[in-house]
């Protein structure tokens, strides 16, 4: 239980999903978790029964997106100019990049926590890093 009260006390746990060991909290985990994989995931009940393997999934699915944003930043200035976007588009494209890079990490960060917890509350000792 101590590990899950210091988890809901991260800066990086998402505001969406109540305290471990609250009321309701894995519905609101399970929830968030589903909110961050595309749509067409809701109609797979092994992803939406097990709650730690959707915390999985959505952690996979954070990180592709994080390599795909890698290699659009750092690909920017040598392929943009080529398809005639101006320079202008270009360093807001990349600035943009950096913004969603930012935003993608504490999402990971938040999937983390969360998918550590719901391991907690199953009874399974959370993940060493």
């Amino acid at each position: 239980m101590p590990q899950m009260v210091l988890t809901s006390l991260s800066p990086d746990w998402p505001c969406q999903v109540k305290a471990p060991g609250t009321h309701d909290w894995e519905r609101t985990a399970t929830r968030w978790l589903r909110d961050l994989l595309p749509a067409r995931y809701a109609g797979y009940s092994t992803l939406t029964r097990h709650h730690v393997l959707l915390a999985r999934h959505a952690q996979l699915q954070l990180q592709h997106e994080m390599r795909a944003i890698r290699v659009a930043l750092e690909t920017s200035r040598v392929e943009l100019p080529a398809l005639g976007v101006v320079d202008a588009v270009i360093e807001n494209t990349i600035r943009m990049y950096a913004v969603e890079l930012e935003q993608l990490g504490r999402l990971a960060r938040g999937v983390r926590l969360v998918g550590d917890a719901l391991l907690v509350s199953s009874g399974v000792p959370a993940r060493r890093r």
